[in-house]
């Protein structure tokens, strides 16, 4: 009776120090919304009751009321679209499997009944690993591991999801912004279209000259059905980052033009600064190494021998005596090693521990790397973004004001005016092509700082729609 109290203590013991291991998804949300608050704001949950979904779907209905700004989109993003909730509830399941790894396999009962003529014999026996109880402790430290990297990985997939919901944000409004600058080049087209056709019937005008104007309307018209299906694909694909219905989709109303540029770039310092050890690429690899060295010494164990120990009470009752006797005793199933010694599956687990510290060196040598071209894009498209508001556009201002007073004067004609209005609507159009290139890497920088540098990477360019639109206006 006392080694039954013994054996049933140890397997209590057991179960609570298993239980004691459990992070729950409360616990991962609230590190989220902790660590990744620039991002959440504090706003990430899991819906699971019907007053969590009225709630969010209230805040959806607010924020598309009016025109949605870019941490509007986070927030609509945060309590509507279905995708962040798949990703928090994963994150969920992929915390149940680690505590589920803390956890010690439930004991066995077998029940025996066998009859022998007048004798019948009752055996109960008891059985558990042996080994999963010695090393019970270690399982549990490996499932706090498991728990810390499933924490981080939901983390990550947070903030890319948020970078491409900001990045999405920015596509959309400059696609439609830059929509009514190519409905301005081709109504400008228009008119020196009509105008050399009429100039033509007069006889003002060649054949040759007509149809370079012509030519250039027919690019302009083109141009602007280019920027009418680009509008389209980038506010539809804002309605899946969003997570739109499609009645929500149509109630969906975007800002006029992009936010005005920072007065200041952020310092490279201040960068450098922000990030560190906090950076979830060297957090996971680091979980990921202790993951790998905790459960070698535990898989090494099991390579070689397992152990199965089990407690028997029998019962024999002697029906033609009437009487009856009792059994007690231990019982230990032991794996012998005659087959597979188990090379094979160490040699598999040096293997993994050793790629997950070079993994985890890989990460720490690449991260100061990569923050430093995230930087780079982000300060020259800043600058590139600055030269166009600065000096570009005005220039491009004061042409035209200038070319106005000229034709004023009769110095030049219709056509050299229309032709310096088109130049005009060109570098306004690169200029928000800058501007966004501008916005889309302060998202990709932002991401770097919190350690996921290929969240919306993008490159800096100062090409746009407008270059060919340029070239039609300057024959």
């Amino acid at each position: 009776m006392r080694r039954a109290v013994r054996v049933a203590s140890a397997l209590v013991g057991a179960a609570y120090l298993a239980g004691c291991a459990s992070l729950g998804i409360n616990d991962a949300l609230n590190s989220t919304n902790t660590s990744a608050s620039q991002f959440t704001g504090g706003n990430l949950e899991l819906s699971r009751t019907e007053e969590q979904q009225k709630a969010r779907a209230g805040l959806s209905q607010e924020l598309l009321s009016k025109p949605l700004a870019q941490d509007d989109a986070v927030r609509l993003a945060l309590a509507n679209s279905p995708t962040m909730q798949a990703l928090v509830a994963q994150g969920w399941a992929d915390i149940a499997a680690a505590n589920q790894a803390g956890r010690m396999p439930n004991p066995v009962f077998t029940f025996e009944r066998f009859r022998l003529g007048d004798e019948l014999e009752i055996g109960r026996l008891l059985s558990f690993g042996l080994a999963d109880l010695l090393l019970l402790p270690k399982r549990v430290s490996i499932a706090e591991s498991l728990a810390a990297q499933a924490q981080v990985q939901l983390t990550g997939a947070v903030v890319d999801q948020i970078t491409q919901v900001r990045q999405v944000w920015v596509r959309a409004v400059a696609a439609q912004q830059s929509l009514k600058y190519a409905e301005q080049v081709k109504e400008s087209a228009e008119a020196s279209a009509e105008l050399a056709r009429r100039m033509q019937a007069v006889g003002n005008f060649s054949r040759l000259q007509r149809a370079r104007q012509q030519v250039f309307y027919a690019d302009a018209t083109t141009q602007l059905a280019s920027a009418r299906h680009a509008t389209t694909a980038a506010r539809e694909e804002l309605t899946r980052a969003l997570g739109l219905t499609d009645v929500q989709a149509a109630q969906l109303k975007l800002p006029e033009r992009l936010p005005d540029l920072p007065r200041a770039p952020r310092e490279a310092s201040q960068v450098a600064s922000a990030a560190g050890e906090q950076r979830l690429d060297i957090q996971q690899a680091k979980a990921q190494l202790e993951v790998a060295g905790r459960s070698q010494g535990i898989n090494l164990l099991s390579t070689f021998v397992d152990v199965e120990a089990g407690y028997r009470h029998d019962t024999v009752f002697d029906n033609a005596g009437g009487g009856s006797a009792t059994r007690r005793g231990w019982e230990f199933d032991i794996q012998l090693p005659l087959f597979d010694w188990g090379t094979a599956r160490r040699d598999a687990l040096n293997a993994q521990a050793l790629a997950a510290a070079n993994r985890y060196d890989a990460a720490v040598r690449g991260a100061t790397s990569q923050l430093r071209e995230n930087y780079s894009a982000y300060r020259t498209a800043y600058d590139i973004a600055r030269h166009y508001r600065d000096e570009i556009v005005p220039l491009r201002q004061s042409m035209a004001e200038e070319n106005v007073l000229r034709y004023n004067g009769m110095l030049i004609g219709a056509f050299e005016l229309l032709a310096e209005a088109r130049d005009q609507i060109a570098s306004v159009t690169s200029a928000i092509n800058a501007q966004q290139q501008f916005w889309l890497a302060d998202a990709s920088l932002k991401a770097a700082v919190i350690g996921r540098p290929m969240a919306g990477m993008t490159s800096v360019s100062s090409s746009s729609p407008a270059s060919t639109l340029s070239a039609g206006a300057a024959h």
